[in-house]
């Protein structure tokens, strides 16, 4: 099966390639119980994530009340303690994402991560997944200066994968940001946690299932 030349594909990770939320809807949500604030809902918090998770905390605790510098710097540790605890409690991959993993591999294409999450949690949650073996390189939201919708951490992830045609996998706005100002093409999920469809966001392809995503980056 030819990928059309593509050396390298990269995945953002949250609501792409495992659905994280209801860990990170945990971790959010024991801090605003610490501040005596009323929980969101697992599908509140997925409209949250994207950013990574200091703009998590940001934004929850502008959900539930004033929100402030401090009071996101004296939280974010406790945040990031829970998560770290549990950060793969209940997070789970996508349905035929490791199916998906083999293949491209078998196909020659080099793999690659591309998300705002911390590095720290992500190599843990990715080596909690037994994922370490499949990525030739992981570039997360403070392995840079700055992170998506910047170009610079895609192009660095393709870079580390060894360089060529490269193609980006994500589920929101940010993701096809990213690959626009990268100059790759992007296919998005539409099963993440994007809050707006994502057929309407961009996307040179979108697929509905991890099952289509092979034959989606051959069409491209």
């Amino acid at each position: 099966m030819s990928l059309s030349g593509f050396a390298v594909v990269v995945f953002d990770l949250d609501g792409t390639i495992a659905d994280t939320a209801p860990d990170l809807a945990a971790a959010l949500n024991h801090v605003l119980g610490g501040l005596e604030r009323k929980p969101l809902s697992q599908e509140a918090v997925r409209r949250l994530i994207g950013h990574g998770t200091r703009a998590l905390l940001r934004k929850g605790l502008d959900a539930t009340g004033s929100v402030n510098d401090s009071l996101i710097d004296a939280n974010y540790p406790k945040l990031m303690q829970f998560y770290e605890n549990h950060i793969c409690d209940l997070t789970r991959p996508y349905a035929g994402v490791e199916r998906v993993f083999d293949e491209l591999r078998a196909n020659g294409a080099q793999l690659a991560v591309c998300t705002n999450k911390p590095e720290r949690m992500t190599r843990l949650l990715i080596d909690t997944l037994g994922w370490h073996k499949h990525f030739a390189a992981i570039v997360a939201g403070d392995t840079l200066a700055v992170c998506k919708p910047d170009p610079a951490p895609l192009k660095l992830a393709i870079e580390r994968a060894g360089g060529g045609p490269a193609v980006f996998v994500g589920d929101s706005s940010i993701d096809v940001e990213t690959a626009r100002s990268a100059g790759v093409p992007c296919i998005l999920v539409d099963f993440g946690m994007s809050d707006v469809p994502a057929r309407t966001l961009g996307a040179d392809c979108v697929v509905d299932d991890m099952g289509s995503l092979v034959s989606a980056i051959c069409a491209l």
